[in-house]
């Protein structure tokens, strides 16, 4: 297999999502003096992180929209601690959060030395499942942007990964063959699933060491556990069985 593409994801895979988001709700929590009804912030993000999780697996296989996404991650963890709060200041609350994370800088360890690694040899895609209003912003402050060829997200394509519509619409927009590209990222069902489903090589970043939750994959699959090993791996390919 000649390699020409590589569909990367953004959200813990490049930009650190997990370091961003949480500093960035610590910046809503202490301007919004939370600490009056939640002693911590550590108390607050206990209980905020699996409500978001999970609303987000509930995103991306269709079961909620984006406006119940952003509205329920606030709602379900302040009202743990608050009551019942307006909806439209939940509403604000999360404008307020997503201008905050989009600000942030911070990538994952060998992020920009993959990119510029990547961008000597290969078309480089982001695809991602991330809201429009935030994404390029978040690339741009991290400094992600001047390596991406092409960016695709979900709200463009209408639908979210892991569906195979997604992965198709990539490969049409950057004008990329199936047969002559890759999937990298971080997240299981996501990126490694639907690139399962695409009919994609997958190269999936296991930055935790996490067990493979399916050994059924149809497709080739490739796992490291840090970026700096991405390159000469994809140099390596030459065939897949």
């Amino acid at each position: 297999m000649i390699v020409k593409t590589v569909l990367i994801d953004l959200d813990d895979t490049l930009w650190a999502t997990t370091r961003n988001n949480q500093s960035a709700l610590r910046e809503v929590y202490e301007a919004r003096g939370w600490s009056r009804w939640i002693d911590s912030f550590e108390t607050l993000r206990d209980v905020y992180q699996p409500i978001n999780d999970h609303l987000w697996h509930l995103y991306r296989v269709g079961e909620i929209t984006k406006p119940e996404l952003t509205v329920r991650r606030f709602r379900e963890p302040l009202e743990h601690f608050m009551g019942p709060l307006d909806e439209q200041l939940l509403e604000e609350i999360n404008r307020q959060f997503l201008s905050l994370t989009a600000t942030k800088k911070e990538t994952i360890p060998g992020a920009i030395e993959l990119l510029q690694e990547l961008r000597r040899r290969y078309r480089i895609v982001i695809l991602s499942n991330g809201f429009v209003e935030v994404q390029h912003r978040k690339m741009a402050a991290a400094g992600i942007l001047p390596y991406v060829d092409c960016i695709v997200l979900s709200e463009m394509a209408g639908i979210n990964k892991p569906s195979k519509a997604i992965f198709d619409y990539a490969l049409s927009r950057s004008r990329s063959r199936r047969s002559e590209t890759v999937m990298i990222g971080d997240d299981w069902e996501s990126d490694i699933q639907g690139a399962d489903n695409a009919g994609l090589p997958a190269i999936w970043f296991n930055l935790r060491g996490q067990a493979r939750p399916d050994e059924s994959l149809r497709v080739p699959l490739y796992e490291v556990s840090r970026l700096s090993e991405i390159p000469p791996l994809l140099r390596s390919f030459t065939s897949f069985t």
